[in-house]
């Protein structure tokens, strides 16, 4: 448990990681194909670390409120995928701060690979599903940062699949082809964001273990806090 003075330090951490989010938000990096109005940004690279120095709980909380802030100051013609979507990072967090301890995370992608495949247009492209077997794999090496970065990655990529199979944004997203299309470039795509997402928790690991406030108030691994002399 957090005593008064580590509660209000991990406090100071939500504050610089919101500001931090609601600037990587206005930075796109790639269009999200099949929904003319839907990035992706920079928050894909390092959103899913607050799990890991926050825990699963603070750090859903976290990133959600970050994203509802972002929406509430940005957004326009707000629809309801636009709020679904919100969970898409959160459920990233979740496997990235718990799958260490505990491999439930990896249920997520199991009841979205289900979905997929039992709905009348994912059924005929379920090979793209079975990118959501990663997660699950990945949950038996929880302590490998690579595995927690992918799995984290893919678990949000989960997520957002079931939501554009069930209310797709646009007409060719309720096509088999769409999606049997998009499985090489989900491939490319979902291996940047784990090398964002694993580098930047490197980078943060390394920046906080030097600051004593911060190894008091977080969770930081040592093993990843590059020591340089």
């Amino acid at each position: 448990m957090f005593g008064k003075k580590d509660s209000i330090r991990a406090a100071a951490f939500v504050l610089i990681f919101g500001i931090a989010a609601l600037l990587s938000m206005r930075v796109n990096f790639s269009q999200v194909l099949g929904a003319p109005n839907q990035q992706f940004t920079v928050f894909q690279f390092f959103g899913p670390i607050a799990g890991g120095f926050l825990g699963a709980g603070f750090g859903a909380v976290a990133v959600l409120g970050a994203q509802v802030l972002n929406m509430a100051l940005f957004g326009s013609n707000i629809v309801l995928l636009d709020v679904l979507r919100l969970f898409t990072m959160v459920g990233a967090v979740v496997y990235f701060g718990m799958v260490a301890k505990n491999k439930f995370p990896a249920a997520i992608a199991g009841v979205c690979f289900v979905l997929f495949v039992i709905h009348p247009v994912g059924g005929q492209a379920w090979v793209y599903a079975l990118y959501w077997l990663i997660p699950i794999g990945a949950a038996f090496f929880g302590n490998n940062l690579i595995a927690r970065s992918l799995g984290a990655t893919f678990t949000a990529h989960a997520i957002g699949g079931i939501l554009w199979l069930y209310f797709p944004p646009t007409p060719i997203a309720a096509t088999p082809g769409f999606w049997l299309a998009l499985i090489p470039v989900v491939a490319f795509e979902r291996l940047l964001f784990a090398g964002g997402i694993a580098a930047s928790y490197i980078a943060l690991n390394s920046a906080l273990y030097r600051i004593e406030i911060a190894r008091k108030a977080l969770n930081i691994e040592p093993k990843y806090a590059l020591l340089l002399k």
